[in-house]
């Protein structure tokens, strides 16, 4: 009975995923391994591959060559944690309670009655492992608090936040809920690593995988392996993590070493006979942070960075590759989210979620065969601590409405306080910006086009009230800073040195 059953369930997944995937009718009848890679604060313009002239980054050129790469993808939000709770949830991450990034020992953190990518492909069948940067918590050893594991994931080796004190010789990967402890090596490699164990050693062959590897890089505080770092010119000052090269060669080694970590983990799939039967999408979780200490992200010429809805502070590169069922490259035009790709894997997993969740994403998958995407909600973004006033964004087509609050904006800052939860509660959309991203993101035509700017106006209003009322309220606490001791004692040992 359990054979038929399955025998059922894979020409029912094969008709109803053939049907929007050309060529997937004539393919082997199996679901195919799903993996997505996540950067942290890597800019749209970080890549070869999306234009940059100095950085070297081979391996992912190849892996966008050979594949899909999208010229308009989004991150789910401006920052770390938004941005992963929507990738994970296909909700605007304001429905889960996630208004920013999350320090360590914050109350707040994702919910247990969020549904989770992984949480759907688990009871569907597939393995699940998390490796990397985690940060949908406060903390990955408090049982207080809903883990990788309490969301779906089989096994888990990561980090709370970043890697501490830095990329190298991190302190502070958490395994399973088990603390690890000093470990040797860089922090792209260590995560490279664990991810090909898991492949080898931990999972079931006779079951496909979900695999979820968050790299670090190019995130503070940035230490790269000198064989990247010294591929480039010392410009600039020196980095205050390893003052044996300047900034420059810091960061964009970084970047390098994150590739060649990517390259490693590419083989070992095609090593092991799993490249052509996995559907794997690269991408970032926001746009580049461009510091006083590491100055160097780049957007590729898009306005504003990474604690911004303009278009430099959510549109990142996007890159997928699935061979069993599209050989062909392509460069796609459509606009994509990180809120997407939970229908996305879902409906290539041939798993319908739930209407109850309120997804804000749509599937992709049928845009790869040459269809429009079906949206029923234009994208969306709202941030609250932003660097400036323009904090909630709508885009449909080549149209990005912005909308500004009342008052301002509140200052920059981590996690929810008090004061911030009740201003996101009240907080009204009073003033509006239309723009024309085919042409550019400092024109404003909202008056030259009402009848465009009318309807997302009333769009964003009615999602906005959603959002307030699906938002919890967070417990008042006191930020402690651990991260910030711990890099500060890390930087003075240099100094001492």
């Amino acid at each position: 009975m359990k054979i038929i059953r399955a025998v059922s369930f894979h020409l029912l997944w094969l008709v109803c995923v053939g049907i929007a995937v050309p060529g997937l009718l004539q393919a082997e009848v199996s679901r195919p391994n799903l993996i997505i890679v996540l950067c942290d604060d890597l800019g749209y313009g970080d890549l070869a591959c999306y234009g940059n002239k100095v950085v070297k980054t081979p391996h992912l050129d190849q892996f966008a060559a050979e594949g899909i790469k999208f010229t308009r993808c989004y991150s789910a939000a401006p920052n770390c944690s938004p941005a992963r709770t929507g990738l994970m949830t296909g909700r605007t991450p304001y429905r889960a309670g996630i208004h920013n990034w999350i320090p360590y020992n914050s109350p707040m953190h994702v919910r247990k009655q969020e549904t989770t990518l992984a949480t759907l492909l688990q009871k569907s069948g597939y393995q699940t492992c998390h490796v990397g940067k985690w940060h949908m918590n406060g903390n990955l050893t408090d049982v207080r608090y809903p883990q990788p594991t309490d969301h779906g994931f089989d096994w888990s080796f990561g980090t709370q936040n970043n890697a501490l004190p830095c990329h190298k010789d991190p302190v502070n990967f958490v395994r399973n809920g088990k603390a690890v402890g000093p470990l040797k090596g860089y922090a792209a490699d260590l995560v490279t690593d664990e991810a090909i164990r898991w492949l080898d050693q931990e999972r079931n062959d006779d079951a496909p995988f979900f695999l979820y590897v968050a790299y670090h890089e190019p995130h503070e505080p940035i230490a790269s392996d000198h064989k990247y770092a010294k591929l480039y010119e010392a410009q600039g000052k020196p980095s205050i993590y390893d003052p044996e090269v300047s900034s420059f060669q810091a960061h964009h080694g970084n970047i390098t070493q994150m590739d060649a970590a990517f390259g490693k983990l590419l083989a070992h799939l095609e090593k092991r006979g799993l490249r052509n039967d996995t559907l794997l999408f690269f991408t970032s979780d926001n746009g580049p942070a461009i510091t006083n200490a590491h100055p160097h992200g780049s957007t590729g010429g898009l306005r504003n960075k990474k604690g911004s809805v303009y278009e430099g502070g959510i549109r990142v590169p996007g890159i997928l590759q699935w061979p069993r069922v599209h050989r062909t490259p392509q460069v796609l035009d459509h606009p994509i989210s990180g809120v997407d790709v939970l229908p996305s894997f879902c409906h290539v997993a041939g798993i319908v979620p739930p209407r109850s969740l309120n997804l804000d994403g749509a599937s992709f998958i049928g845009a790869l065969g040459g269809r429009p995407i079906q949206r029923h909600k234009p994208l969306y973004w709202q941030f609250h601590a932003a660097r400036g006033e323009d904090q909630v964004a709508v885009i449909k087509d080549n149209w990005k409405l912005i909308g500004q609050f009342e008052g301002g904006s509140l200052p920059p800052h981590g996690d929810i306080f008090a004061e911030h939860q009740e201003r996101i509660h009240n907080a009204e959309i009073t003033r509006y910006q239309l723009f024309d991203l085919s042409v550019d993101e400092t024109t404003d035509v909202r008056q030259e086009h009402a009848s465009i700017a009318a309807p997302l106006e009333n769009y964003m209003q009615r999602i906005f009230k959603s959002v307030q009322a699906d938002n919890p309220t967070w417990p008042a606490w006191t930020w402690p800073r651990e991260e910030g001791k711990l890099i500060r004692a890390y930087v003075d040992s240099l100094k001492a040195k």
